[in-house]
């Protein structure tokens, strides 16, 4: 088994402060994961005019050689020894090339073939997927490292589901709010490509400076954390062996695809969210930006709900009622829009269009939901650790967490791409404008959006099941 460092005196506690500086980290996976999926399809679609069939192909590129990272990474994470310890090494090392990976991503080279930016747009998401992976796999496991406590781990990751929210929707309210600014040449200031390029500056040293502050804010419990075992060279037959023992826990991989279905919904969702603001929902860059401000309530109140629920309801009956209501919430608008319940585009009789606060509202509502049941089922995960311990006399924390990396971002750039090709089946077109759009189409996407959403849900909410 591992052991634990021997430190030189009492463990420090595990205060609020502690979590603010554990979670701040996963601003940076915050902000690549709203770049990735709220605003690169449209970006490279919209702005830059390549085919979304190449965007959602040189995204699933990416992800499928990034996915030889994840579980690579967490086997070394787990047994790497130095004076730093299994995890911050690797987290403290991250940070610059993550930093400069998102910047180069939204900052592609004028002028180029669309063949070639196919290929500029492989390159870069490879670097960026891989150098978030660096930070994220170690700094993940973390939390089952952290404290031992069960209902305790909610609290931890929480505060990182919180983090991930803020940051990721603070830079996002930036670009709808400052960054998109309309010009005499691009009225539409979604189109503007230069509010791409400065969202790359600002969120390239948000990221930088998120992850080192998370690394030196629980550098001192290094001491206390577990250490790597001292064992006999392997060879890479033993080291898969043991990995696949590891892997094969059946908790464990009830978890992996319950995340792997959902990876792949959210993928679609996140895809499409831009899609629908803009041209179902006709909303300009500033409204879409208000009801982004949704995910700040919605992230507090999940903070708060997650370790509450998991102690009174358990986080496997409560995850799997959340999770569902969630998916029927997000569906509402739609489905009143489509059966003529629901305020038209066109009603603008106040300041605010009547539309704007049931979104809200909903978006409110739906993010609770949403939000505290991926923590629970995330903290889910944290609890296998010591179930495998007890099987394989080893602890894995990063084994686990890689591969659920690459799991979910595999499938999550399946999603990607599942949306990009709905587009093409409901025949959108290129450089569209909001408004003028055919109404056929519109009401196609949310046609054809709903039940793919419907069965993909539905499926991760059946695995669920067999947790145990």
């Amino acid at each position: 088994m591992t052991d634990a460092a021997k430190p030189l005196g009492p463990r420090p506690r595990v205060g609020v402060g502690t979590k603010m500086l554990y979670g701040l980290g996963s601003v940076a996976f915050g902000i690549k994961d709203n770049g990735y999926r709220v605003f690169l399809l449209l970006f490279y679609n919209q702005v830059v005019g390549m085919d979304p069939r190449a965007v959602g192909l040189a995204i699933t590129l990416a992800l499928v050689i990034d996915c030889v990272i994840d579980p690579v990474l967490g086997e070394i994470s787990d047994n790497w020894r130095s004076r730093w310890g299994r995890r911050h090494p690797f987290m403290y090392a991250s940070a610059l090339p993550v930093a400069l990976s998102f910047l180069l991503l939204w900052n592609p080279p004028a002028g180029w073939s669309e063949g070639a930016l196919f290929w500029y747009l492989v390159a870069v998401a490879v670097l960026g997927r891989s150098f978030i992976t660096v930070y994220e796999v170690p700094s993940s496991s973390l939390a089952a490292e952290l404290t031992e406590d069960y209902d305790e781990r909610s609290s931890i990751l929480g505060w990182r589901y919180f983090f991930a929210w803020w940051g990721g929707l603070t830079l996002t309210v930036a670009m709808f709010f400052i960054f998109m600014q309309p010009t005499a040449e691009i009225p539409n200031g979604q189109l503007n490509p230069e509010a791409y390029k400065t969202y790359g500056y600002v969120g390239a040293v948000l990221m930088f400076v998120s992850i080192i502050a998370s690394a030196a804010g629980t550098h001192r419990f290094i001491p206390w954390l577990r250490r790597a075992p001292v064992h006999a060279a392997r060879t890479l037959g033993q080291t898969l062996v043991q990995m696949r023992d590891t892997l094969s826990n059946r908790p464990f991989v009830v978890i992996t695809l319950v995340g792997l279905v959902a990876a792949i919904a959210q993928g679609v969702s996140f895809t499409l969210a831009f899609y629908f603001s803009t041209y179902f929902w006709e909303l300009n860059s500033f409204w879409t930006g208000v009801l982004v401000l949704d995910s700040y309530i919605s992230s507090a109140v999940a903070l708060v709900a997650a370790p509450m629920l998991s102690k009174r309801s358990g986080k496997k009956k409560a995850g799997t009622i959340l999770l569902a209501l969630s998916v029927l919430t997000g569906f509402a608008p739609l489905l009143l829009r489509l059966m003529g319940w629901f305020p038209e585009n066109t009603d603008m009789s106040g300041e605010i269009p009547s539309i704007v606060p049931w979104l809200f509202l909903d978006g409110v509502i739906r993010g609770v939901f949403g939000i505290t049941a991926a923590i629970l089922i995330t903290s889910m995960l944290a609890d296998v650790v010591e179930h495998s311990e007890v099987k394989t006399g080893r602890r894995s924390e990063g084994l686990f967490f890689a591969f659920t990396s690459l799991v979910q971002k595999a499938v999550g750039g399946v999603g990607v791409m599942a949306a990009s090709f709905l587009l093409v089946l409901i025949d959108f077109p290129r450089n569209a404008k909001p408004g003028e759009v055919d109404a056929e189409v519109i009401t196609n996407m949310a046609l054809v959006y709903m039940p793919v959403l419907a069965i993909l849900y539905g499926t991760a909410l059946a695995i669920m099941q067999l947790y145990n």
